[in-house]
């Protein structure tokens, strides 16, 4: 009778905290670390949705993580700071699944690049036309900024570099504002600025990706996976897609994104 009223008390408890007692998964928490490419109250705004997506998808509660700036995202990203899933660009996709194991699991279909806009006041509108001239952009090492140097590799014809912007869209309210000459956007967001006039565009790389850590458990890793993949097809995720600029998710490997932390090749803490 004492064994018959232990094991239904440990049932109860199990069945309390979550515990299945059949063999199945039970709920757990993952946090989602994301690029600073907003400030922290804009990040909140434009990945939570994601996040709410994710663990109402999945089952399980994901904890939307953000960074002050590019220098404390990058430090993390270096020191393997502990997070169980990473939403970050080619260099840093690549440079955490070669340092620590981070195994990408989907991408945005659309590919990346980045577009210098100039001022419509530019007599100038080339390369060499903006030597001396102040560029906006967000902070080192993110993409925008590795591309900048990219398109300006000669360190004694650059122009001043203003690593100054909140957001890609904030870079280019400074343009407007007069306190720069051009704005270094993504691709996918010039057509939205038709008054600045576009002067380069970078190398392209894959697009974003969602890396998954070592610790995580396959059937979690897997459940986000198909969760990101059929978010194109759920009609309430138009917003989530919109805010991220893509439109669908597609699966990715580790393989995809071989070789592009050598972006990140100069900047300060690689090795």
């Amino acid at each position: 009778m004492n064994r018959i009223l232990h094991k239904g008390m440990q049932v109860a408890l199990l069945a309390l905290f979550g515990v299945s007692t059949t063999g199945g998964a039970a709920a757990a928490e993952y946090t989602l670390l994301v690029e600073p490419s907003y400030n922290v109250q804009r990040a909140v705004e434009v990945y939570q949705p994601l996040a709410a997506y994710l663990s109402k998808a999945t089952g399980h509660k994901i904890t939307l993580v953000t960074s002050r700036n590019y220098h404390f995202f990058w430090r993390d990203v270096r020191q393997n700071a502990p997070v169980d899933f990473m939403f970050a660009e080619a260099h840093f996709t690549d440079f955490r699944a070669k340092r620590f194991q981070f195994e990408p699991i989907v991408r945005t279909v659309e590919n990346t690049s980045y577009t210098l806009l100039g001022s419509d006041q530019l007599t100038n509108t080339t390369l060499a036309g903006l030597i001396g001239k102040g560029i906006v952009t967000m902070p080192s090492p993110s993409m925008g900024f590795a591309m900048l140097l990219q398109l300006f590799p000669d360190p004694v014809r650059q122009p001043n570099l203003m690593s100054t912007a909140q957001s890609w869209r904030d870079g280019v309210e400074i343009v407007f504002a007069g306190e720069a000459d051009a704005a270094i956007v993504p691709t996918w967001l010039k057509d939205q600025y038709p008054n600045l006039v576009p002067i380069a565009t970078s190398t392209e790389y894959l697009g974003a990706a969602i890396s998954a850590a070592p610790t995580v458990p396959p059937e979690a890793k897997q459940a986000v996976k198909d969760a990101l993949l059929k978010l194109h097809e759920d009609q309430g995720a138009y917003e989530v897609l919109a805010e991220l600029g893509v439109t669908q998710f597609i699966a990715a490997s580790g393989a995809d994104y071989d070789g592009d932390e050598k972006v990140l090749e100069g900047f300060f803490g690689y090795k």
